[in-house]
């Protein structure tokens, strides 16, 4: 009898099995490890697995960043891989979808992503495509509508250096792309130049845009200027635009004319890819941190104070994430959730608040 008993009982459990794991999301992780401090601790939510097969096949490649489209109601995020094209996120980031990418973009990197809407809230797309020196516009299905080219050299940048630099052939690297009233805002961090260039959006239909006499940086290490000039960020609300600042540990802010305001500080040793505004808080993905042997961290700040340091790699047991090019932040029913991409290994998850 107690034979019967029990082969009936695990009969149970294996038809319970059977029974939950039709419904589990593609990529949805069962851990319970937790990184972060305070209210701001979080645990894997999705992995790679999560991606559509084209860009699993080459996530170890990837080199950008993510867009969210924060128009109420919204909230998809966007990005790119070289190789497969656009990425999908939907706005409960339960599924993924590719989009349809015109082959001078999908064939290519694109560094970061931007998304934006013209004076008429047409919503648009911008990537920086820092292999081909050009910013590539699209619509939200991935529909190419603009290219801006690298500067021709025979246009003033608004800075002596930066006009002599392409006058004499120097190469453009986008590294990011930001926009502030018919503004583009372009960092060249990967450049000997390390100067913001801009560029004026002279109409939206049809898309035209070309390069602007206003230019500021410059590599150094004195107030306002740039080691690697790598991501640039608007926060929302004001008319700033802050440049992550990798080799010397800081956020940059300036006006949106290139004037120097001041520094936020990150953790010394680390280098800030980018830094994404929500609300009071600031979200920043370092290439390194300070204790490398971990892997990079991701930062937290609540009104510019340091409130939790996630770590991917040792914390969450994510072993390709020695180094984080970009993260995201995002809240959705109370709840904050961060969307991180390693590099060299590329590779991605989604993260979720643990309250």
């Amino acid at each position: 009898m107690k034979r019967l008993v029990t082969v009936s009982v695990w009969m149970g459990l294996l038809a319970t099995a059977w029974y939950i794991a039709p419904n589990q999301v593609r990529g949805q992780a069962s851990d319970s490890r937790v990184s972060g401090n305070g209210k701001y601790r979080f645990r894997v939510m999705y992995t790679s697995s999560h991606l559509p097969e084209e860009a699993q096949k080459v996530l170890k490649a990837a080199h950008g960043g993510f867009a969210i489209d924060q128009r109420p109601g919204k909230g998809e995020i966007y990005f790119a891989l070289p190789g497969a094209g656009i990425v999908q996120i939907s706005s409960d980031l339960k599924s993924t979808k590719m989009l349809s990418t015109d082959p001078a973009m999908r064939d290519t990197n694109m560094h970061n992503a931007l998304f934006w809407q013209g004076k008429d809230g047409t919503p648009f797309l911008t990537f920086p495509g820092n292999s081909v020196g050009k910013l590539f516009t699209t619509a939200l299905d991935g529909k190419l509508v603009h290219t801006l080219n690298a500067p021709d050299g025979q246009t003033d940048m608004g800075h002596p250096l930066a006009t002599n630099y392409y006058a004499g052939r120097g190469n453009f690297i986008p590294t990011d792309v930001e926009q502030l009233d018919g503004m583009f805002y372009v960092p060249t961090g990967y450049s000997n130049l390390d100067f913001v260039l801009t560029a004026k959006i002279k109409s939206t239909n049809p898309f035209a845009a070309e390069w602007h006499d206003l230019a500021f940086g410059g590599r150094g290490t004195g107030p306002g200027q740039l080691g690697t000039g790598h991501g640039i960020t608007n926060p929302p609300g004001t008319k700033r635009i802050d440049v992550a600042d990798r080799p010397n540990s800081e956020i940059d802010r300036y006006t949106r004319y290139g004037q120097y305001l001041s520094t936020l500080k990150m953790p010394l040793g680390s280098l800030p890819c980018d830094v994404q505004y929500l609300n009071n808080l600031a979200i920043v993905g370092a290439l390194d941190g300070p204790d490398r042997s971990k892997g990079a961290p991701i930062y937290l700040f609540e009104n510019d104070q340091l409130v939790s340091t996630v770590i991917a790699r040792e914390d969450l047991g994510l072993p390709n994430f020695a180094h984080i090019h970009n993260a995201a932040i995002k809240e959705m029913n109370g709840k904050l959730y961060i969307i991180a991409q390693a590099w060299n290994p590329g590779d991605f998850a989604i993260l979720e608040q643990v309250k």
